[in-house]
């Protein structure tokens, strides 16, 4: 049974778009939980981005499968949180939102000059920016998302996401 006041939202795009940051920001103003997409990676991936080879589509099936998991999870018990996921493709998207109308995308679009600078201006993240053209190559723009440019401070950014959902 599904509460009708529940929503998950997913802050989508390549790596280094500020989908963790964006995520956390909007997810403290709403007071709901955020869960970042990267933790739910299994090692093996990890160890795969950390040597700069891109992950295939067979690699990437047991980490939708956990965040899938994750949003049966809190639709379920009616609550509701934000996602940080790549969820770079139409078919991943598919598959992580599955049957719920409560589930709503957010994707943060940018130029690949201005992510890849903050992708080699950032410290500690085990993915590395020579994986940005792969993301890119990857990338199905989503046409049914909320489309939201990056190149703008994240307040302002997520004050933009909540107009325009209503949140």
């Amino acid at each position: 049974m599904t509460a009708p006041h529940s929503r998950v939202i997913i802050v989508m795009g390549v790596s280094g778009s500020g989908k963790s940051t964006v995520g956390q920001h909007l997810a403290a103003e709403l007071g709901w939980p955020f869960y970042k997409g990267d933790d739910f990676h299994p090692q093996v991936n990890v160890d795969k981005m950390r040597q700069g080879i891109p992950l295939t589509d067979h690699d990437r099936a047991p980490w939708l499968m956990a965040l899938r998991r994750l949003i049966d999870d809190v639709i379920t018990a009616g609550q509701s949180a934000v996602i940080a996921c790549s969820a770079l493709k139409q078919a991943y998207r598919d598959r992580l939102a599955g049957p719920h109308r409560e589930v709503q995308f957010v994707y943060l679009k940018g130029s690949y000059a201005l992510i890849r600078q903050r992708m080699l201006e950032r410290q500690g993240h085990f993915m590395r920016a020579g994986l940005l053209a792969s993301q890119f190559d990857t990338l199905e723009e989503p046409e049914d998302a909320l489309t939201v440019d990056i190149a703008q401070e994240p307040q302002v950014i997520v004050a933009q996401i909540r107009r325009a959902l209503q949140i």
